[in-house]
């Protein structure tokens, strides 16, 4: 497996990678998001000019993570694993790979926001290292996601936002 920085010839399989990893959410009787529509190419190409799309790939893109910057820490907007790849732990290398690039950037930490209760998605993030971030602590930036999902038809109530810190050395320093 290699990994590297997308491109634009890669938009058509991320989005096919999008649309076949939401196709797991039929199993758990969230029919919207199984149906959602991918990324939209217009974003995926402000990332890759950006360089935050990273792509996993095996002969083709099999994996992607796109994130942004976001009350200084690195915000992990989407990140879908074809499902043929699914538990080889492309996912965790990815968000590994992210997570250099926040050190690199000295940035505080990683942020996302997902569904609380399905088994991929915070209890999966959870075993990386995430941890919850209670509502009534939100900042105004994640309070704006927050209020960006809604607008899009997602039940927020059924999301939570998690945080992963970076670690200091004894020195103050990233590590």
């Amino acid at each position: 497996m290699q990994f590297r920085s997308g491109d634009a010839g890669d938009v058509p399989a991320v989005q096919a990678i999008e649309r076949a990893s939401a196709a797991r959410f039929h199993a758990v009787g969230m029919e919207q998001i199984a149906n959602d529509d991918p990324t939209p190419a217009s974003l995926l190409l402000e990332r890759i000019g950006q360089n935050r799309l990273l792509v996993a790939v095996d002969k083709r893109p099999v994996a992607f993570v796109i994130f942004d910057v976001v009350d200084d820490h690195l915000y992990i907007e989407q990140i879908d694993v074809d499902p043929a790849h699914a538990g080889k732990r492309i996912g965790s290398a990815l968000i590994g790979l992210v997570e250099d690039r926040a050190r690199k950037e000295a940035r505080m930490g990683l942020l996302l926001s997902t569904f609380r209760d399905v088994p991929w998605n915070a209890p999966y993030y959870r075993r990386l290292g995430f941890t919850d971030i209670p509502d009534d602590t939100l900042s105004a930036a994640l309070t704006h996601i927050r209020r960006d999902h809604v607008e899009r038809g997602l039940d927020e109530t059924r999301r939570v936002f998690m945080r992963k810190p970076l670690r200091l050395d004894s020195g103050g320093n990233q590590r």
